[in-house]
């Protein structure tokens, strides 16, 4: 089970996610994750060309960005909140907290009452909910518009109320592009500056030697 830092603990940034009003660019809500995942997997689908064509230069073509999705793990305690006597902790235990999470991926029931209502009036075309605009952050270097594809709850222990006062959270997230969101929106901002930061990032790196693989040339 995580334990809480020293007082002389030099600060550690936290990871979270960021929600975006679509139509103002605002923050609605920011939510930092108490502790940090000790892994992040990322994995990277390239969006090329089929070859089945027969012309070699498609072969080396890419379409687009590829398709970035990233899976984390991280835990939530309640123990130094009880410990301080927090009195909402004390009442409700981590149901605010997973339910911030969770409300992600749930349309309001503001908008399921107003679709019904429009149903029932005979509306035959609904325009699909939409929420606000998901913001992964990890660091300066990782802020990433995403879509959050998996969201997993496991409650590890229950206080007397059976309110849940430790758990894991596990993400899966596939990371937006200009593909999905347009180049004038501000996710699509938030993406090309996250790809550019990677060409810095990549530029900085010390380009390996023919001799390093043992070749004299290609």
């Amino acid at each position: 089970m995580p334990t809480s830092p020293s007082p002389e603990s030099p600060k550690i940034l936290k990871g979270g996610l960021a929600l975006i009003n679509n139509e103002t660019g605002h923050v609605e809500r920011l939510i930092a994750l108490q502790y940090n995942p000790e892994t992040l997997t990322r994995s990277v689908q390239i969006k090329g060309v089929s070859g089945d064509s027969g012309d070699h230069v498609e072969a080396l073509r890419l379409k687009g960005p590829p398709i970035e999705t990233i899976k984390l793990e991280a835990e939530i305690d309640a123990t130094d909140q009880l410990e301080s006597a927090d009195p909402a902790t004390g009442k409700d235990g981590l149901h605010a907290q997973l339910a911030v999470l969770e409300m992600i991926v749930y349309p309001t029931s503001s908008s399921l009452f107003s679709n019904n209502t429009k149903a029932g009036a005979g509306s035959i075309e609904i325009a699909p909910m939409t929420g606000p605009l998901t913001v992964f952050i990890f660091g300066a270097k990782r802020i990433l518009p995403v879509r959050i594809t998996e969201m997993s709850i496991t409650e590890e222990a229950f206080d007397i109320n059976l309110n849940p006062i430790r758990a894991k959270i596990s993400l899966g997230m596939r990371v937006l592009t200009v593909d999905d969101l347009g180049f004038e929106s501000k996710g699509g901002g938030l993406f090309m500056t996250y790809l550019q930061q990677k060409e810095q990032l990549a530029s900085k790196a010390t380009p390996g030697t023919l001799a390093a693989l043992g070749i004299s040339g290609i």
